[in-house]
């Protein structure tokens, strides 16, 4: 992978992390279109994917301040109770995480069919959502865990992770506001984990991926993912996820057709 790729890899991170379409699928695509090597720059994935995190704490800064000043106060109250769904959803997510990682990473081996069908999961539940009669209910503490099922299950490349939560939130009849919100906090402490224990591991930077591709790849993510965010959020109020349904069926359709060497 060179410095080129690494940026438009980047972008696609950054883009398509916040909008319900999958950037693992789309970094998946992308690295089989580019040529590269799906198993040796897996470390680069995870990379971008914490540089997507740190933009999310740039853009939610203010609703993660007033968590941590609620849960300093040391008592139970409405920002500890808040942590507290945070953390229940992050359960599946670490049982997936710990006991799941070797098959998970074999979905990474750029297998465009399998990537295809993957996207079609995501574009079934975004259809779904266009015929929930909207609600207004508060995130509760079973709805968490259930979100966060969700999130474990878009541990595969093609199933979009925010699209999983989100869409899963509003079939449960969570606030459309809140359940973005609680999607894009949810996922902080996962990814940045993964990210401290890839580079505990000592093996962060592979013989096809050195330092500078890593670092220019994440600052694209970076960037992008900044602006992405925030218009996802805004964009998931007015609850029409239609065209990206849409568009998930037609990357997948892209992506199978890749896979069966049509091009």
């Amino acid at each position: 992978m060179n410095l080129f790729e690494a940026i438009i890899l980047g972008l696609i991170q950054g883009l398509t992390e916040f909008l319900p379409v999958s950037s693992s699928g789309h970094l998946e695509l992308g690295k089989n279109l580019f040529g590269i090597d799906h198993e040796a720059n897996f470390y680069f994935s995870i990379a971008v994917h914490g540089a997507t995190v740190l933009s999310t704490v740039i853009v939610l800064w203010k609703e993660i301040a007033a968590l941590f000043r609620g849960l300093f106060r040391f008592s139970w109250n409405e920002e500890t109770i808040y942590i507290s769904k945070i953390v229940i959803s992050m359960i599946p997510t670490a049982i997936a995480g710990f006991y799941l990682k070797d098959i998970a990473e074999t979905f990474f081996g750029g297998n465009m069919i399998n990537l295809g069908f993957e996207f079609f999961a995501t574009a079934l539940l975004l259809f779904l959502t266009l015929y929930i009669r909207p609600r207004e209910r508060e995130i509760g503490f079973l709805d968490s865990f259930i979100v966060g099922v969700a999130q474990a299950v878009a541990i595969l490349p093609g199933v979009s992770r925010s699209g999983a939560t989100i869409a899963t939130g509003m079939m449960l009849g969570n606030k459309k506001s809140d359940i973005a919100k609680f999607s894009f906090l949810m996922v902080l402490v996962p990814v940045m984990g993964a990210n401290i224990l890839e580079f505990k591991s000592g093996d962060f930077t592979t013989e096809s991926t050195s330092f500078a591709v890593i670092a220019a790849g994440f600052v694209t993510a970076f960037i992008s993912g900044y602006f992405a965010c925030k218009w996802m959020i805004n964009l998931v109020k007015k609850g029409n996820l239609l065209w990206f349904a849409v568009y998930c069926t037609l990357i997948g359709i892209f992506s199978i057709l890749l896979g069966l060497n049509v091009f």
